[in-house]
């Protein structure tokens, strides 16, 4: 049993203890420019023009924002950063992130990677869960048409019947294993679709443990009420619930598509109303624990230590198979480090894919260190802190 619910993530040697004094550097100089909004807008611009161009840029990316936030080209080539954070206690979520194909080969393609996932997860206990997006295995028109329940045209009925077979046969296979599959959320005018498959899926594996797991964006101001109906009907049908609670990941385009086609803005008024919906969904999850799985996806100090005090409150070991910490790789190295030198379940999210292909992922990852709070600036002066720290030693 956890009896020190009080988490420190102030201890900078704690925090970067997996990076040498260049890795140190390299990640202070990539800080210290994300600092600057317009040289992240001019670098973005710079290298999709360069990619187009097909100019020799590739072994930069890959030794620099690359190298930062991915673990590699493939699964074989992010074992290595998997072996690094399995010597810290820290687990793996291994995310293709091969992101904007919208070819039947490309979904063929990204559902037989989502299969070897699988695969690598039953062979290793520091990969607790596999990842997807249902847009990788569909057509954001196709989901975007049963959204809207419009009719499809017979060549679109067959296309999603080839959609339900690929999740179908991804989750068979999580199940046959005993490997937890976590579906991410996507934008509003897409998500009805995927959660009718995710609660599906859930109804029909998660009888014993939660096996599917969906997320829960709590940016948008009816998920807290969505999380609650969700459990109603869990409790009804007699499953279990996985729940990944993050803040968000779209709120600028889902303001922007809001405004443009004249409905009703999904996302909070502002960040207080998204941090509160947050925590309370941490407690109602805390509150249903005999039916409800929690992964906290967040670099949000305060909810961290929430869920860890509850925890603690309601006599919840803090290595039990039901609740996790996440952080995304390459950020919030204090929060990740910090939770596993004290025991909890922690995992990095880390992505990997073809350079090329996981460009769209890496430019949101650059663009929101410098639209959240104060993310990019915490990041460079824990860095800095740090460098001055072994300076001294």
């Amino acid at each position: 049993m956890n009896n020190n619910p009080e988490l420190s993530f102030e201890n900078t040697a704690v925090a970067f203890a997996s990076k040498s004094d260049s890795e140190l550097r390299k990640t202070y100089f990539l800080f210290a420019m994300m600092n600057q909004p317009w040289l992240v807008g001019f670098g973005t611009a710079f290298i999709n023009i360069a990619l187009k161009l097909r100019l020799p840029i590739k072994g930069m990316i890959r030794n620099t924002i690359f190298k930062h936030f991915c673990g590699g080209v493939s699964i074989a080539d992010a074992q290595k950063t998997m072996d690094l954070l399995a010597v810290y206690n820290i687990n793996t979520i291994l995310d293709y992130s091969a992101e904007g194909e919208e070819s039947e080969k490309e979904f063929e393609k990204t559902t037989e990677e989502q299969l070897k996932l699988v695969d690598s997860a039953a062979n290793s206990k520091f990969i607790p869960f596999t990842v997807m997006k249902i847009s990788g295995i569909s057509s954001n028109r196709l989901l975007e048409k049963h959204q809207k329940k419009e009719t499809l045209s017979d060549s679109e009925k067959e296309a999603w019947k080839r959609v339900r077979s690929r999740f179908e046969k991804i989750c068979k296979k999580s199940q046959e294993l005993n490997v937890r599959l976590m579906i991410d959320a996507e934008e509003t005018w897409i998500q009805d679709p995927i959660d009718d498959l995710v609660y599906e899926m859930m109804e029909r594996y998660n009888q014993e443990k939660p096996l599917i797991w969906n997320t829960y964006q709590m940016y948008r101001h009816d998920m807290l009420a969505n999380l609650k109906k969700t459990n109603q009907l869990a409790t009804e049908n007699g499953y279990w619930i996985g729940a990944k609670l993050v803040r968000g990941a779209y709120m600028e385009k889902e303001r922007d598509e809001a405004e443009e086609y004249g409905y009703t803005d999904p996302i909070q008024p502002d960040k207080k109303a998204t941090d509160t919906d947050y925590n309370a969904a941490i407690k109602f999850c805390l509150e249903h624990k005999d039916r409800i799985g929690v992964f906290a996806g967040t670099h949000n100090e305060q909810s961290s230590r929430y869920l860890a005090s509850l925890m603690v409150e309601k006599g919840i070991n803090c290595n039990h198979p039901n609740y996790w910490f996440g952080q995304l790789y390459g950020m919030s190295d204090h929060i990740t480090y910090g939770l596993a030198q004290k025991g909890y379940n922690v995992a990095k999210y880390v992505p990997y894919g073809p350079i090329e292909k996981v460009m769209p992922y890496l430019f949101r990852r650059a663009e929101e260190n410098t639209s959240v709070a104060g993310q990019s600036a915490r990041e460079y002066l824990m860095v800095k802190e740090e460098m001055k720290r072994r300076k001294k030693a």
